[in-house]
């Protein structure tokens, strides 16, 4: 008896011509191309995949832990810790801030991210080493990692901050401390615009600032190179993958310039990236990200396990939503699992309230479970390279990987990316993608569940931790006046243990680098604005609605209702249904308090009745009337009788909204 084990024994084998005989069907006749998607750089995504997509048979992708390493930089998952679980720390009070990451740390996650900002804006108001040797207190920094991101006012002061974090160590410390210390500036200057110094300068400084440290810190990473700006901008993965290629390349050259090997300085980076939502894409594009890390450092001469650059990839700001953010958990979910099953090394997870404000106890913790359940109960890690051999994600992610590295080179062919940002021409790139995005967004081909998409209008908003910033900011340290002797790593790290504050040490009065930047943006926002305005006026007791035509029976206009119901509560305009004839819905209009109206049913009973109940409902003095649903061959009679505007797939829904509170008022 065999031994054997077929899996698919149980089912008909698969015949591809009879799938595409089902899908023509299916299609009545349309082409089986109009399945195939593309990605907004135009990379396609077919609906089926086969052998002759990808040469699986032949390891077209290499073996686990070897060189392009596409299938991850390890030969065999860790089971216990398949990824490293990042938290991020964001609180302004240093003290806050402190006690959160003990919790983060207790709580499950293996290292924190502390984001600061001298300004307390968008993080944790750290001016001295003082500061940071109080966050840090209780941590063991030989067995979790800490991480610094550099934000908002201190976005350009990466090297400053780095040094007192250094000063925070300590020598006695320093040795089995693991630091990342992530300092970026061709990210600062993407995200903020500018830089103290010249560019080069400045990607000079922070070379000599991994070549002198390294040393110091023998279990640090130094630079991170951070495609994230062009992502939470709007920009296509493709536009993600050649920016940070770009960067790293970059990184590699100043990092030889000041005389580290190839080695040396692809082990003294990490790279990051945003990771969104569409499970499939997210996965294909991080095994693109490796295949591309690994070609840069490999040309660069890097060999082994020093080529593969540790690959963070942080969840997707410009996906969150304000408005229903309990939704915000279910994409965080999806894009957790596609990148630990996709291959990152380090996953850092957003808090569901991101959007809203600083996190509270529950939205920090679920951030934390969301990959404790993924690795522990989930299982998903202690597969090695899950996705490996897939037809359709190592197709995508060497069609991204290919396209992307077609960017690069245009890129490499402008002198680098920092000639690039001041050229300009990526950035408008971007912009365009970004405009593309956000029609699609308005028009709900891109759908945001709870926003633009089934939109809930009684929502019961989650917590979040409220502070006083200012006084915050007030106790915060001001310069010392105890300024380096020069801008060595020696001088500034003696500076901060000599108590100086950032402040003292960041470099100013020097005529910098200035770029146009990459601006943020959250898909949700314009629809947000509305639904804000709308709340306004609800908040004075006249919340806004429409009044809503049924004609017919249910089966006859159930699906132009709730369609009509859910296209305006996109705006946060609630609904007031009625049926019955032309006379009844009149009178139900004017007893409605209502000013606009919408027509519903089917297209059968709008050729007998559309036309009479339009008439009467602007007799019963509708200030403006829709209709759900194309008018065909009516569009004109149902034009003079009073209809305004069609709604129905396809249309600017945010278009249609914006009109529609101009006529309530609600602009004002």
């Amino acid at each position: 008896m065999s031994d054997d084990l077929s899996l698919s024994a149980d089912f008909p084998p698969g015949d591809e011509a009879r799938w595409l005989e089902l899908a023509e069907k299916a299609l009545k006749g349309a082409p089986i191309e109009k399945l195939t998607t593309r990605t907004e750089h135009g990379v396609a995504v077919k609906p089926l995949y086969r052998a002759p997509d990808w040469d699986s048979a032949h390891d077209a992708s290499g073996l686990p832990g070897l060189a392009p390493f596409t299938r991850g930089d390890r030969p065999v998952a860790d089971a216990y810790l398949p990824w490293d679980i990042r938290q991020v720390v964001v609180h302004p009070d240093p003290a806050t801030a402190g006690a959160e990451v003990m919790e983060a740390l207790t709580g499950g996650v293996s290292s924190v991210e502390l984001r600061v900002d001298a300004a307390g804006e968008q993080g944790v108001v750290a001016r001295s080493a003082a500061d940071l040797s109080k966050i840090l207190a209780d941590v063991q920094l030989d067995l979790a990692t800490i991480a610094l991101e550099a934000a908002g006012a201190s976005s350009a002061h990466g090297v400053e901050l780095a040094a007192l974090l250094a000063a925070a160590v300590g020598d006695e410390r320093s040795a089995s401390a693991m630091i990342a210390f992530n300092v970026d500036p061709i990210g600062a200057l993407a995200r903020t615009g500018g830089l103290p110094g010249p560019a080069t300068q400045e990607l000079a400084e922070a070379a000599e600032f991994v070549r002198d440290a390294r040393a110091q810190f023998p279990m640090a990473t130094f630079l991170r190179a951070d495609a994230r700006p062009v992502h939470e901008a709007g920009g296509t993965d493709v536009q993600e993958l050649s920016f940070l290629a770009a960067s790293v390349a970059e990184y590699m050259r100043a990092l030889m310039t000041v005389g580290l090997s190839a080695d040396d300085a692809a082990s003294a980076m990490i790279a990051c990236i945003s990771v969104g939502a569409d499970y499939q894409v997210e996965m294909s594009k991080l095994r693109a990200a490796r295949r591309i890390l690994g070609r840069i450092t490999e040309a660069f001469g890097a060999s082994g396990s020093a080529a593969a650059i540790k690959l963070q990839a942080v969840t997707s700001r410009r996906m969150l939503a304000r408005r229903d953010p309990w939704v915000n958990m279910l994409r965080n979910t999806a894009a957790c699992f596609a990148a630990g099953v996709g291959g990152a090394d380090i996953v850092t997870v957003r808090t569901f309230t991101d959007a809203i404000g600083l996190p509270g106890k529950l939205a920090r913790r679920l951030a934390r479970n969301t990959q404790v359940i993924a690795q522990e109960e989930s299982s998903l890690g202690k597969v090695t390279d899950a996705p490996g051999g897939s037809w359709a994600i190592e197709k995508l992610g060497g069609d991204l990987a290919e396209a992307a590295w077609g960017l690069f080179q245009q890129i490499e062919s402008e002198g680098g990316v920092l000639q690039a940002l001041a050229n300009g021409g990526f950035q408008i790139g971007v912009a365009d993608a970004r405009a593309k995005r956000v029609k699609a967004v308005a028009r709900r081909k891109e759908w945001i569940t709870g926003v633009n998409d089934f939109p809930l209008l009684a929502e019961e908003l989650p917590t979040v931790e409220t502070v006083n910033l200012a006084a915050i900011v007030r106790s915060a340290a001001e310069a010392s006046g105890k300024a380096p002797d020069d801008r060595s790593w020696a001088s500034l790290c003696a500076a901060a243990a000599d108590r100086a504050t950032l402040a003292d040490i960041a470099k100013t009065g020097e005529t910098g680098a200035e770029v146009e930047p990459f601006w943020p943006i959250r898909l949700s926002e314009p629809f947000e604005r509305l639904r804000d305005l709308a709340d306004q006026r609800a908040a004075s007791g006249k919340a806004p609605k429409i009044f809503l035509a049924a004609l017919g029976p249910l089966a006859e206009h159930s699906a132009r209702l709730m369609y009509a119901q859910n296209f305006f509560a996109a705006g946060g305009i609630a609904s007031a249904p009625s049926t019955g004839g032309a006379a009844e819905i009149a009178a139900d209009f004017r007893s409605s308090g209502c000013s606009l109206a919408c027509i519903c049913g089917s297209d059968k009973r709008y050729e007998t009745e559309a036309v009479l109940v339009a008439l009467a409902l602007r007799t019963a003095g509708a200030g403006r009337i829709y209709l759900a649903g194309r008018p065909g061959e009516m569009e004109q009679k149902l034009r003079d009788a009073g209809v305004a505007e069609f709604i129905h797939i396809g249309v600017d829904v945010l278009a249609s909204l914006e009109l529609a509170h101009a006529e309530l008022g609600l602009n004002a």
